[in-house]
């Protein structure tokens, strides 16, 4: 089940008025939220509620035990519990056929064959984000920063909630879980709030993403274009996983508002970004701070100096790309983003405070934006020689005409489309989007526009399903 599906929009009526009925008795709130998140993920694959049920089940009984043993020793143990389970969890699902193949191919280089037992693991939905979620509590409890959480449901719902359960915001339990442990006040400003924002993202997924799928899909297949198509190709991706990824975000954070429930942001419109510093913190805001309290911290900082810091930057980078998937054109993507990143990070760069955009950044952003997008060729080729042979048909024939499918593909409607996408990203981005709100987005014209473009669209073209439910 995902949120652009008839089974969605008939399961999320009937939960909002079993949560509405119950208004005044939280804890019996909290129950139905349970019983429908485990319901929403069960639709995908029902093995797979047995994992999420035993990380929840460990990490409450972790922070249980960790409020009750004084030991320091003691409590790096159980700490190393979660650690071992979540990760461990983590690792076979989704590591350990990469890990066999590489096996077999590193004995293979020196002329041994290998014929080991296939390993064939099937990855369950959303498995990356709720192990970091359910890690970041046990850690955050081992540091004393919360009181663990003794009230089961509670916890289980918030690792399980539903809308952000397969593709983020990652949540903290230090902001998520107090609001499922008290009662929650659903007025019709949330109601109204969350609405808007379903329907922006609705349009963002099935509108801007998938329309720019089409062109991504046929530019990245096996007879891709070449020269300046090629390049439009890899700017239909960018603009489909930013649609794609930020639609999703914005469809959780509207459908929690409407259980009076606030997640965090997790994109500042990235793709204005003036370097690769300001882009981070612009781009899957959650995972990205995870990883800087997480990881980089633990493992020095900038504590420690100037190359243990740079050595700090490229695991964090590397591990990320490793977190998408479990493929060396994943760790080259970190990989590309860390070499491009270390420069900025040396000369301070990356710590500049942000300052107003101004149309003299136009150059910095474009530069930005392009050595995202080159960074993008590896992450979405099918392995790291396909993405070679993606930038070989970049440099070539650039005086060639355009392929002949290239106008069947082409829609007017669609570059209307997005360009005033591109003109709203820009307006919230500079003025904010409660200003935006403020002036002319006052009545229900505007989400009744929303989705019947994302009607529309969605009639005339295939669904795609959410590129980070892969992750």
């Amino acid at each position: 089940m995902h949120f652009v599906s008839t089974a969605f929009w008939v399961f999320l009526p009937v939960v909002l008025v079993l949560f509405w009925v119950l208004r005044g008795h939280w804890k019996w709130q909290n129950v139905v939220l349970l019983v429908a998140s485990y319901f929403f993920y069960g639709w995908w694959d029902a093995r797979f509620l047995l994992l999420i049920a035993g990380s929840t089940v460990v990490d409450f009984l972790v922070g249980v035990q960790l409020s009750r043993t004084p030991s320091e020793r003691w409590r790096k143990a159980w700490l190393g519990v979660s650690l071992a389970f979540n990760l461990g969890m983590l690792g076979w699902f989704k590591y350990a056929g990469f890990l066999v193949d590489q096996w077999v191919s590193a004995w293979a280089g020196v002329g041994v064959a290998m014929d080991p037992m296939t390993v064939q693991v099937i990855l369950p939905v959303g498995i990356s984000f709720y192990t970091f979620q359910t890690l970041s509590y046990s850690i955050d409890v081992y540091r004393k920063r919360m009181e663990p959480c003794r009230d089961l449901v509670a916890f289980a719902t918030y690792v399980a909630f539903f809308p952000q359960l397969v593709a983020g915001p990652i949540e903290r339990a230090t902001r998520l879980l107090p609001q499922m442990r008290g009662p929650r006040a659903v007025s019709a400003t949330s109601i109204r709030m969350g609405w808007r924002l379903i329907c922006w993202g609705i349009f963002k997924k099935v509108v801007i993403a998938d329309s720019a799928a089409v062109y991504a899909n046929v530019a990245f297949g096996e007879t891709g274009w070449s020269g300046p198509f090629m390049v439009i190709g890899v700017v239909a991706f960018a603009v489909q996983i930013y649609g794609d990824f930020s639609g999703y975000s914005d469809i959780a954070i509207g459908t929690a508002r409407l259980f009076g429930i606030r997640l965090r942001s997790n994109f500042r419109f990235p793709y204005f970004s003036r370097d690769l510093g300001e882009f981070w913190r612009r781009w899957h805001v959650s995972l990205n701070t995870w990883f800087r309290d997480y990881l980089y911290i633990p493992l020095g900082g900038s504590r420690k100096g100037r190359g243990r810091a740079v050595f700090n930057v490229a695991v964090v980078f590397l591990v990320s790309g490793l977190w998408h998937g479990a493929d060396w054109k994943f760790v080259t993507w970190g990989a590309v983003h860390a070499v491009c990143f270390v420069p900025l990070f040396l000369t301070g760069g990356n710590r500049r405070p942000e300052r107003v955009w101004h149309w003299s950044d136009v150059p910095r952003a474009l530069w930005t934006f392009g050595v995202v997008c080159f960074a993008w060729v590896f992450f979405r080729a099918d392995n790291l020689g396909h993405a070679a042979e993606v930038l070989r048909r970049i440099a070539r024939d650039w005086g060639a005409e355009a392929p002949s499918d290239f106008s069947a593909l082409g829609s007017t409607l669609f570059m209307i489309v997005l360009v005033g996408f591109v003109v709203l990203e820009w307006v919230q981005f500079r003025f904010g989007i409660r200003w935006l709100w403020r002036r002319w987005w006052r009545g229900p014209w505007v989400e009744a526009t929303l989705v019947v473009l994302a009607l529309f669209f969605g009639l005339r073209q295939a669904s795609q399903e959410f590129i980070y439910f892969a992750f």
